[in-house]
């Protein structure tokens, strides 16, 4: 049977992440939801879209499941084989759910380790650099490529994946669970604590704590980054770092796009940045911050905790020009050789549009 990823009815609660990819296309723990489906099952699996720009969407012919479940290898096989329901998902501790953007980051710890045993079941990983010092070494799992020297990693904690042609430089000192994508890299003192999701074809640096970065995107430089979310083609300039506990250890109100109001998080939120956006030297981010799509972000002092898309420097949206914003995005995209695509141009014309009518 075909797999069919509903993404209608959670798009709105899972600003600004969802704005311009399917929630499936979401990364929690090594993989996206997709690529979790597609491992384990074998097969290409279809996600609907509001903006039209996914695959096939005949739900007559699909076995219709809500994309924002993040699903274990246990229950993939089961459903699969007719022996579990949609209503049995209650009854699984490993099948977790994402309702609120921050949920991405809190999710991350079991996401990995799930991902851990999915990537690496039945497969040999590259040996471990005699210069490389290593706690658990059974738990550490490096594709083919991956270069590491002089770095320390500790996996006692959780699951440490490297991915391939991804590199570790000299200093760097990892705490699991962790993940690292394709082509990604790790500067030179870098420390990373779990639980820790970086994408493929990304540059880390600094001090960073249970966060996901969905891939393309660099905080390449010394500052802290905690509990948060950064999407795809995000540049944090050095020195950027982030709030992510109030000093009143209070709830953290989070902004939602969809109620155009402030959303309890929870204790602990950091910064939920959407695609394509950058922020300058030194910039600090308050607690609970939410940057939209294709944001330039500088000036003094502490940002907004709403920065809208297309926004330049902190006005109001829209002030950062299409024409000049997507020259940008495509002098960033020269850096890692790639292009942006006729998709990728009408979607963000359409946010922008969007965005300039409030």
């Amino acid at each position: 049977m075909s797999i069919l990823l509903n993404d209608t009815p959670f798009r709105t609660q899972l600003y600004p992440f969802a704005e311009t990819r399917s929630v499936a296309d979401i990364r929690v723990g090594i993989l996206t939801i997709r690529q979790k489906w597609e491992l384990v099952t074998k097969q290409q699996i279809l996600t609907t879209s509001e903006l039209g720009h996914s695959r096939l969407t005949d739900e007559s012919e699909n076995q219709v499941i809500p994309a924002n479940l993040v699903p274990s290898q246990k229950w993939i096989t089961e459903y699969m084989a007719g022996n579990a329901t949609l209503e049995s998902l209650t009854h699984d501790d490993e099948v977790t759910v994402i309702n609120h953007p921050w949920d991405i980051f809190r999710l991350n710890d079991q996401a990995i380790r799930q991902d851990f045993k999915l990537l690496t079941q039945g497969r040999g990983t590259q040996p471990i650099p005699e210069t490389v010092q290593v706690s658990k070494s059974t738990n550490i799992f490096i594709e083919e490529g991956a270069q590491l020297s002089f770095c320390t990693l500790n996996a006692s904690t959780g699951p440490i994946y490297i991915g391939k042609n991804a590199e570790i430089m000299e200093g760097t000192t990892i705490r699991g669970p962790f993940g690292l994508g394709d082509g990604s890299t790790i500067k030179m003192g870098t420390r990373i604590y779990g639980a820790t999701s970086i994408g493929p074809n990304c540059v880390v640096g600094g001090e960073i704590k249970n966060v996901v970065m969905f891939g393309h995107s660099n905080k390449g430089h010394d500052g802290y980054l905690g509990d948060s979310v950064i999407g795809e083609w995000c540049n944090l300039g050095a020195g950027t770092s982030n709030s992510n506990l109030k000093n009143n250890a209070g709830d953290v109100k989070v902004w939602n796009e969809h109620e155009k109001g402030w959303t309890n998080a929870g204790s602990k939120c950091g910064l939920l940045m959407g695609d394509f956006s950058r922020a300058a030297i030194n910039t600090s981010f308050n607690t609970g911050s939410v940057v939209g799509i294709c944001a330039n972000i500088f000036g003094s002092g502490f940002v907004p905790k709403h920065v809208p898309s297309f926004s330049w420097g902190t006005d109001k949206p829209g002030n950062y020009s299409f024409e000049k914003a997507m020259e940008h995005i495509i002098n960033w995209k020269k850096l890692k050789k790639q292009s942006l695509s006729e998709t990728e141009i009408q979607r963000l014309k359409y946010i922008f549009e969007a965005v300039s009518k409030d």
